[in-house]
């Protein structure tokens, strides 16, 4: 039962941006049902031309899903069985879902304190001649360390791909994500900072030897009709999607710009607080997919803010190597603590572009009243 909330404030509300754009995006999804054409296509190919442009990469290769971005791209990047891919320990399980796809081993290093993003310095020790390549993800909107990286990689002979589902429009260093790696794979679901209407995915790159791959294996092992050059997936970019994501792209850069004014208010707003609050680095960019706090109270902390009507979500509760899909890898609880203790701790604040001030402000008193 609530304790006397006058104030209901979801984790996100996802109508506050289609309303904005109904009538565009209804205009786009009726030109692709005038169209007929409902299997790849011109809206498929133009949103592909957009977000190459806007991601500053050569290629754009629309996919089903963010997870299918993923393994496909470690596909095309010959990636196979008996493989070790680096992969963070703090991470949606898709990351490594992606790595097991293709047969190959995920082998997690830990983030480096107080941030959520993989460390470099703890990769080297982590590589074996078995290791391909090093999946980085920009995790809840800031870019990893790129740089550092791409030297290591560069050292060792390794691939490295990029898991942007929650980075849209970031920029690292003086461009934006889109192809610093080998190519970087990107989740369009819904609550992304660029989200279609059910799900989608794509994959930015500059080589076009592994991107004319990519068309092939998200489409049968094919790019002409009934012949197959290699055993290829069904997992196509939907039109409808493709259009709408035409029409939400435009809106991205202000959307992004809305998330960075909120996280700054729940900074100052939340600043003098137990809670441990997300650090951008000097010189970083990030573009606030989520806002996570971390504290050892947050069983206690969710309740009381469920009770005051705030949506609070936990990303994410278990790490990926202590859940069932990966028993079989051997690692026990106490092998990555850091992840743990992430996983204990992190909570994630209503955070959405149209999140206004008195929605927010309702969050940080109530934060603060459970602070006291």
């Amino acid at each position: 039962m609530k304790s006397g909330c006058c104030l209901d404030v979801p984790f996100v509300n996802l109508a506050c941006a289609d309303s904005e754009l109904v009538g565009a995006v209804d205009n786009a999804i009726r030109r692709v049902v005038e169209s007929a054409r409902f299997i790849l296509g011109e809206e498929v190919e133009t949103f592909e031309r957009e977000f190459a442009v806007y991601t500053g990469a050569t290629h754009c290769i629309g996919v089903g899903s963010g997870l299918d971005a993923l393994h496909l791209a470690l596909r095309a990047m010959g990636i196979g069985p008996g493989d070790e891919v680096i992969v963070p320990s703090h991470t949606f399980i898709a990351t490594w879902l992606a790595v097991s796809h293709c047969g190959a081993i995920p082998v997690p290093v830990e983030p480096s304190l107080p941030g959520f993003l993989i460390d470099p310095l703890r990769i080297e020790a982590a590589l074996t001649e078995r290791t391909k390549a090093i999946l980085a993800v920009h995790l809840y909107g800031m870019p990893a360390d790129m740089d550092a990286i791409i030297a290591l990689a560069k050292r060792h002979g390794l691939k490295v791909l990029e898991d942007a589902a929650q980075c849209h429009g970031a920029y690292y260093g003086d461009r934006r994500i889109g192809a610093h790696g080998d190519a970087v794979a990107w989740s369009f679901y819904p609550t992304k900072n660029l989200g279609a209407m059910g799900d989608g995915g794509a994959v930015t790159c500059n080589d076009p030897e592994l991107a004319e791959r990519l068309r092939r294996l998200r489409n049968y092992g094919s790019c002409r009709k009934y012949v197959h050059e290699e055993r290829g997936f069904n997992s196509r970019l939907d039109p409808i999607q493709a259009a709408v994501l035409g029409v939400k792209l435009r809106y991205l850069d202000g959307w992004n710009a809305s998330r960075k004014r909120l996280a700054d208010r729940y900074r100052q707003g939340l600043a003098d607080t137990a809670l441990v609050l997300p650090e951008v680095p000097a010189g970083n960019d990030h573009v606030w997919h989520l806002y996570v706090i971390r504290t050892t109270q947050r069983a206690t902390l969710t309740e009381w803010l469920a009770n005051r009507g705030v949506q609070t979500q936990t990303h994410y509760p278990i790490p990926p190597h202590l859940q069932a899909a990966y028993l079989d890898l051997g690692h026990q609880r106490g092998a990555f603590p850091v992840a743990e203790s992430l996983a204990d701790e992190v909570l994630s604040l209503p955070m959405w572009p149209h999140l206004d001030d008195a929605a927010q402000d309702h969050v940080i008193a109530a934060i603060r009243a459970f602070a006291r």
